[in-house]
């Protein structure tokens, strides 16, 4: 991706509210860390670990602070959340490449689909019947939208996305590649040792300003639909299964899982790996940090924590077959305190 032709820092400062300490005719046109930046690059700084690059820095302007402005030798715009507004700025240095309006020779459309005019549709594209495509969207190579799919203005299907039948998808949403929408999920009934696929009729909804990461797949749902509310922000290689509800501006790092039937709230922080059991409710700002397991309801918000953080093998090993004494250990010392077990077996499970 490369950078749009520079951008002079008093456009920047009026642009994003910021306050300038420097030179607002001096222009720069691309994104660079503290320590590798020249003159015509924007650095930031919001993590207080890399404050030691600040001095060295060469940067054209570095975005951090206002508490930080006399500690820094370059330009500065000043502004109350610097990694936001690098963002923005980054953003607007490096627009996503554009796709022209139309249809390519290779891709197949069915005749009663309602394609927008200023919409693009890429090589080998596949459109089912009666999909509709909202204007200046956008409909990578490779992509695949079956029947029934709705997909709103101004969203980019990057790649090999996959929209299973009846998909809704909101407005100025981005599906990187590989993203399968609305497959069927995993519903089975048992049945004398065998398994019985269980029809799954809903559909996925995805509501505006959305983005999918990489190899992210959600699930269809069984009888209602699984919901993806506004502002969500989700990573690589996540599985949401069918009838989950998540809710506007929750945000999931890779390789999470969340099982079926579960709904989370609003502004919520999902960690790396988190696991997330079935029918269990989470409420709004609530933060699971990684590698968490999560197997009953959240119902205050804060912050969360399980998993066991890496340490040398042997030691490791020690307190893990320790662990599984725990519980005669607590017994042994209620008993020598000469307090009953309150709990008695109901601590046991089957």
């Amino acid at each position: 991706m490369s950078a749009q032709p520079g951008l002079s820092l008093g456009e920047l400062a009026v642009r994003f509210g910021c306050i300038l300490k420097g030179d607002p005719d001096l222009r720069v046109s691309r994104v660079a860390a503290l320590e590798s930046a020249d003159a015509s690059s924007v650095a930031f700084l919001a993590n207080p670990r890399y404050r030691r690059y600040l001095q060295q820095t060469q940067a054209g302007v570095v975005v951090l602070e206002p508490k930080l402005a006399d500690a820094c030798p370059v330009n500065a715009l000043l502004a109350k959340n610097p990694y936001a507004t690098y963002a923005r700025i980054a953003t607007l240095l490096y627009p996503p490449p554009a796709a022209p309006p139309g249809r390519h020779a290779s891709a197949v459309i069915d005749a009663s689909a309602q394609i927008d005019a200023s919409a693009s549709i890429g090589p080998h594209a596949v459109i089912g019947a009666r999909v509709k495509v909202g204007a200046r969207s956008v409909i990578g190579p490779g992509c695949v939208v079956m029947d029934d799919v709705t997909i709103g203005a101004d969203t980019r299907l990057t790649a090999n996305v996959t929209l299973c039948a009846g998909v809704i998808i909101g407005d100025r949403c981005l599906l990187q590649p590989s993203v399968v929408i609305g497959a069927d999920g995993f519903g089975l009934a048992p049945d004398q040792g065998e398994w019985l696929k269980v029809p799954q009729v809903g559909t996925v909804r995805i509501g505006n300003d959305v983005e999918i990461g990489a190899s992210t797949t959600i699930d269809r749902g069984a009888i209602e639909d699984t919901v993806i509310g506004n502002g969500v922000k989700m990573d690589n290689q996540i599985q949401i299964g069918h009838n989950v509800r998540i809710g506007d501006h929750t945000a999931i790092a890779g390789c999470a899982g969340i099982s079926g039937s579960a709904v989370i709230g609003k502004r919520c922080m999902i960690g790396g790996m988190v696991g997330i059991a079935g029918h269990l409710t989470i409420c709004d700002d609530v933060v699971l940090t990684g590698k968490s397991f999560v197997n009953s309801s959240i119902r205050k918000p804060g912050y969360y924590s399980s998993g066991i953080p890496v340490d040398e093998t042997t030691r490791f090993r020690k307190n893990a077959a320790r662990f599984h004494h725990l519980d005669e250990f607590v017994r042994e010392v209620r008993r020598e305190r000469g307090a009953a077990d309150p709990a008695g077996d109901a601590d046991e499970t089957d």
